[in-house]
């Protein structure tokens, strides 16, 4: 994606914030705002967001696991699976 064409100074957004935010909806491309030149803030529609934020959490819990088995803090999981078949046959 090149974001080259998805940025808008914050003039743009004030003026056209209804069709700003319905290009997001429909187009799923985020959009970076200037402010004096500068890129100041990125808007993207809420889908877009909560998909962002469930990869990330996968990611943290993969980077997590990874850092465990590093530390060694893992076991076979023959005993795991052993371990919880004797806990559901004493419930």
């Amino acid at each position: 994606m090149r974001y080259s064409s998805r940025i808008r100074p914050i003039s743009y957004l004030k003026a056209n914030a209804a069709e700003v935010l319905l290009n997001l909806a429909e187009d799923r491309e985020p959009l970076v705002i200037t402010q004096n030149g500068e890129a100041k803030a990125v808007l993207q529609d809420v889908a877009s967001f909560e998909e962002t934020q469930e990869t990330l959490a996968l990611l943290k819990i993969l980077a997590l696991g990874q850092q465990e088995m590093a530390a060694g803090k893992v076991k076979p999981a023959a005993d795991v699976v052993a371990r919880l078949r004797a806990k559901r046959s004493a419930d």
